[in-house]
């Protein structure tokens, strides 16, 4: 109740305080005239539950017909040059999943939400385990993989290379953020969140990699 509480206030707050960064964006999108500027996709929730996610579009529309992947790599042909790349790098694209935060459907803190073919993947007890909380705008997986998509650049086959390599290291962590889930450890997440996107270096330290699984 504590947690619901804190998240529907600070969502409020952040879309009050945020709100003229949101009409500089959508302003910014809208003018570009290629797709709707909020991207919408279907995610799965809290108890396998699928709700819309909701993000500033940073890439064109898919062609009619194409058969897009559910990962992005680093300088896919899709994202947009100047508006795509730099809402993305600065994570504004996230904003309006406080809108997410404020139905209900997420929360500040929790596992990130993948799509469903990708949820096929987890275990029986990972369902359980990671679907028992609401999902997040933040967490571990999403600090130790804040560079995934240039982690994917260059792989023939980018989704293979996330199902075979990222997403098992990434439902260890949700596993380990539900284990661990108190809210003071969601403090802890939230604040550190905000340090690896004003500092690079430490970006970079916390950055996962194959060798480092158990660094943190």
């Amino acid at each position: 109740m504590a947690k619901r509480l804190f998240d529907i206030t600070f969502a409020l707050f952040g879309l009050l305080v945020s709100s003229p960064l949101f009409v500089v964006i959508v302003c910014w999108i809208g003018l570009e005239r290629d797709g709707p500027v909020i991207f919408r996709q279907w995610r799965v929730g809290r108890y396998g539950e699928p709700f819309e996610l909701f993000k500033f579009r940073t890439m064109v529309q898919e062609e009619p017909g194409e058969n897009d992947v559910g990962v992005t790599m680093s300088g896919h042909p899709r994202i947009k040059r100047i508006s795509g790349r730099f809402l993305r790098k600065t994570k504004l694209d996230e904003l309006p999943q406080l809108v997410n935060v404020l139905r209900g459907e997420m929360s500040f803190v929790g596992p990130r939400p993948e799509i469903e073919r990708y949820v096929r993947h987890y275990s029986v007890e990972d369902r359980q385990q990671v679907l028992s909380v609401r999902p997040g705008i933040t967490d571990m997986a999403a600090i130790r993989f804040s560079r995934e998509e240039a982690m994917m650049a260059g792989q023939e086959n980018a989704e293979q290379f996330y199902v075979e390599s990222i997403l098992p290291a990434k439902i260890a962590l949700y596993r380990e953020y539900v284990r661990k889930n108190s809210f003071l450890y969601d403090f802890a997440l939230i604040l550190l969140t905000v340090l690896v996107l004003l500092l690079p270096p430490l970006r970079r330290r916390l950055t996962y990699t194959p060798n480092a699984a158990d660094q943190l």
